[in-house]
């Protein structure tokens, strides 16, 4: 945001920051929560520490500011599901899709939590780094981040004296990110202010059977990027156990009949397509998104046999480039074009990861703790929605859920005409006693999960 916006959003975010603000208990706390937002918001140098945040919001001093997230003991999962709540009107849309994906915090040293050497997208390597799992919410209408999870590695886990000096609670262990994501998932479900019946994510998510095989059992629609190399079934094909030929141990698993066809990876499947379809998936910043698509019917491979059978959704750009595939469990009945929107939904979450760390300072922290890890991301989160109603309300369409990646929405929207430009900017000096005043503090009702 540039400086000169803030006198025409103040208003709207002391009614936004009010929504918030009885979660944080006392006064002087949601005096704090005001100033720690306002200053992911206005604060534009490269690190948004508590003592650069404190330099642009008069009132607030580094040590309140740090105080305040990391160890302040308000509860950060209500502050999510308030901020779901906030999302929902502002998101809701029939093509509504859940996006899994995880990003990394690059770190230097070893004593901030969960930090290891591992591999990161966002470093394009492995590296020093946290890595947060997170939950996206899009739509034709935009996309938000809505909740996130700390991915622990095993060496932290196991090793329960480094958990407690980070913070980490004794009931917290390893578990992998797929399961972090389901955990996601189950939440936002429970809390019923998100609706939808499906998800999407990359091939870190896709390549794992049980992964997919416990979005069927909870009752998720999904359709899941897959590597080339993932084995399936093409064709029907019979198995049975084999007959005990009276020696060695009586065999108990099935096998593949002989003379059955055998399991062929998705990139010798795709290497026999035809006929594809050319559709649009969405309309972008530089114009509509085609791209060619194909599919068919196959069952998984799972120990040799066929399995669950399952959509193969294959995508191209139309000069054959950047082929990629997908497995769905949609129904038979369902539309290309519908599980060919769903899997362009997980695109834009790149780009959200973008803005998030460039204007609302989501990897810009200095907290080691796990407290102040989740109190930092969960008013990150916070910061993009109100960015997201702000772009709404000036009746644009920014952080659209088909933007390319690289476009950021909220740094290029223009202000109002009569925007007043003049002074330092007014989110930065906003009295929060005359922002709560009037101010409405309900947040909108939620709905029952579909």
């Amino acid at each position: 945001m540039d400086t000169a916006a803030f006198d025409h959003v103040a208003e709207t975010f002391a009614r936004f920051h009010a929504r918030f603000a009885p979660l944080f208990g006392r006064r002087e706390a949601q005096q704090r929560s005001d100033q720690y937002l306002r200053g992911l918001l206005v604060q534009q140098t490269d690190r948004r520490n508590a003592e650069n945040l404190a330099d642009v919001i008069p009132g607030a001093t580094p040590r309140s500011l740090q105080r305040f997230v990391t160890a302040a003991p308000w509860d950060d999962a209500a502050v999510i599901d308030r901020l779901q709540a906030v999302i929902a009107p502002l998101l809701a849309a029939p093509d509504a899709v859940f996006v899994l994906d995880d990003t990394g915090f690059p770190k230097q040293g070893a004593h901030s939590v969960g930090v290891a050497r591992q591999d990161s997208g966002t470093l394009g390597k492995v590296g020093n780094c946290q890595v947060g799992v997170v939950l996206a919410y899009a739509s034709s209408r935009g996309q938000a981040l809505v909740d996130r999870s700390l991915f622990l590695p095993e060496r932290w886990s196991d090793d329960r004296e480094r958990c407690r000096a980070a913070g980490a609670p004794d009931d917290v262990r390893h578990a992998t990110k797929p399961t972090l994501g389901l955990a996601l998932l189950a939440a936002a479900r429970r809390r019923g202010a998100l609706t939808s019946a499906w998800v999407t994510g990359d091939a870190g998510y896709g390549e794992i059977p049980t992964f997919r095989a416990a979005l069927d059992t909870d009752g998720w629609l999904f359709v899941l990027e897959v590597p080339s190399t993932t084995r399936v079934f093409a064709q029907p094909a019979q198995a049975a156990v084999p007959a005990w030929s009276g020696r060695g141990r009586r065999p108990t698993r099935p096998r593949l009949v002989p003379g059955e066809p055998s399991a062929m990876t998705v990139a010798a499947v795709a290497a026999t397509a035809s006929d594809w379809e050319p559709l649009t998936v969405a309309e972008g910043a530089q114009g509509p998104r085609r791209y060619h698509f194909w599919r068919q019917r196959v069952w998984e491979c799972q120990d040799g046999v066929p399995g669950v059978e399952r959509w193969l959704l294959l995508r191209q750009n139309l000069d054959g480039s950047e082929l990629k595939y997908a497995l769905s469990n949609a129904p038979v009945e369902t539309p290309l074009q519908t599980i060919a929107q769903v899997q362009a939904f997980r695109w834009p979450v790149e780009t959200g990861f973008q803005q998030y760390k460039g204007e609302t300072g989501l990897a810009e922290y200095e907290v080691r703790s796990w407290r102040g890890w989740h109190h930092h991301t969960a008013l990150a989160l916070v910061a993009g929605a109100f960015l997201l109603q702000l772009q709404q309300d000036w009746g644009g369409k920014g952080g659209r859920a088909d933007d390319t990646a690289g476009e950021s929405r909220v740094a290029g929207a223009a202000a109002p005409a009569d925007v007043d430009g003049r002074g330092p900017p007014v989110l930065a000096r906003g009295d929060p006693a005359r922002q709560r005043a009037g101010a409405p503090s309900a947040c909108p009702p939620t709905r029952t999960a579909a």
